[in-house]
């Protein structure tokens, strides 16, 4: 029977050092990656063309395999670029002096009203009000730093570690796929309370300065666009891609990281966060729903036995569905056609995903990657199954492998 091995999830990256900074549900664990580079031997590049929180660059970081980074995120594009710096001293004892102030005039700081509070649709679902305050008191301190001296690296670290209190804070519940919210709890005593979250802050940032202290052994290189046409955005070959690109779920791609880019200004509406979904592979969320609906496949031909009766069973449920579904697979092959433009000879590929149900129908995501690798001149393209998930019985997550020409 196999196991849904919490290990090979974002759980397991909690607690190890940078990778822990911030917590992504759809991350996979930096075991997948450690043992995939064991398979590989020691790549000279790697590529990852769907990088999330950095994962798969940071492992590479600290075994002293360079990495290539490309993600659409902007918010998620700058975390990687953090979670990957090779900090200096002088930098770490700035971040810790930065820190220290901030708490300080975070402490002394009365509440005002005029504090300003970003623009997240129903914000009083994430925080109490005394709460929002305290974090925008904390906020408005880091900013303060940020206008003196710009966004340096001990600026970002103090972002990071905001990042850390304000969802520690949050009604945020992590126990459903799509997140929810707890029940609304009392507060504590006004004062009692601010100063906890200031504590808190205090001590997110010792752990992430204790780990931002470890040295890497390579570089790593982020670059902030489309998967779809990553060629146009890289200047060199790869003999090695590992990736797990969004599942076909559709789900939100920036659900859990909202919050976050409201704060730091990756979104100021809530426009922005659904153009951002749509340009998701497959369109998710948002303004994709009427655009979904209007989609067409174009000159895209998916060559695996079935593919379109999956389409057509799902349409009779739901066509936005069929139209997400069909186009998901359309972006993932233009995303392989223009990938064979950056690899070398010989270069070894891994795709970790997961397949999916709509309805009654279920998505083999897996045998139809290996069908599109194949389409694409791939050869030795395989699949083996890596965990269960912990949704519906018949989900699964897969390693799919391949090696180009």
């Amino acid at each position: 029977m196999i196991s849904q091995r919490s290990d090979l999830t974002f759980k397991h990256n909690l607690k190890q050092g940078r990778h822990g900074w911030l917590r992504l549900t759809p991350a996979y664990s930096i075991k997948v990656v450690e043992n995939l580079l064991e398979r590989v031997g020691f790549p000279q590049f790697v590529l990852d063309p769907f990088s999330g929180t950095g994962t798969t660059g940071l492992v590479c970081a600290e075994s002293g395999i360079n990495c290539d980074l490309v993600e659409l995120n902007p918010f998620l594009a700058w975390l990687a670029a953090a979670k990957t710096y090779h900090y200096t001293n002088a930098e770490l004892e700035a971040a810790n002096e930065l820190a220290r102030t901030v708490a300080t005039l975070s402490r002394r700081n009365p509440y005002s009203d005029n504090l300003w509070i970003p623009p997240l649709n129903h914000i009083e679902r994430w925080w109490l009000p005394d709460r929002l305050i305290a974090l925008a008191t904390l906020f408005q301190e880091i900013q303060n730093r940020r206008l003196d001296v710009g966004e340096t690296r001990a600026v970002k670290l103090a972002l990071i570690a905001f990042c850390r209190v304000a969802i520690n804070w949050s009604n945020a519940a992590f126990n459903h796929q799509s997140m929810s919210f707890k029940e609304t709890q009392l507060p504590l005593l006004k004062l009692e309370e601010r100063d906890l979250i200031i504590d808190d802050f205090l001590f997110q940032f010792q752990q992430i300065l204790a780990s931002a202290s470890l040295p890497l052994l390579s570089q790593v290189t982020i670059h902030q666009g489309d998967s779809r046409t990553c060629n146009a955005l890289l200047s060199r070959n790869y003999d090695c891609v590992i990736t797990s690109p969004p599942y076909p779920n559709r789900m939100s791609y920036i659900r859990e990281v909202r919050p976050y880019m409201y704060w730091l200004g990756f979104l100021n509406e809530a426009r922005e966060a659904g153009e951002l979904d749509w340009q998701a592979i497959g369109g998710t969320w948002g303004i994709a729903t009427s655009r979904l609906a209007e989609w067409k496949p174009g000159l895209i031909d998916i060559c695996h036995e079935g593919f379109l009766d999956i389409i057509e069973q799902i349409r009779t449920h739901s066509p936005i569905l069929a139209n997400y579904v069909h186009k998901y697979f359309c972006d993932i092959a233009t995303h392989l056609a223009n990938l064979r433009l950056v690899l070398t000879s010989g270069a070894k590929i891994f795709y970790i995903v997961g397949n999916s149900k709509f309805y009654d129908t279920i998505v083999p995501v897996e045998l139809l990657y290996v069908s599109l690798l194949k389409q694409y001149g791939f050869s030795q393209v395989k699949s083996e199954v890596l965990r269960k998930r912990n949704s519906k019985k018949e989900l699964y997550e897969f390693a799919v492998s391949a090696e180009w020409k």
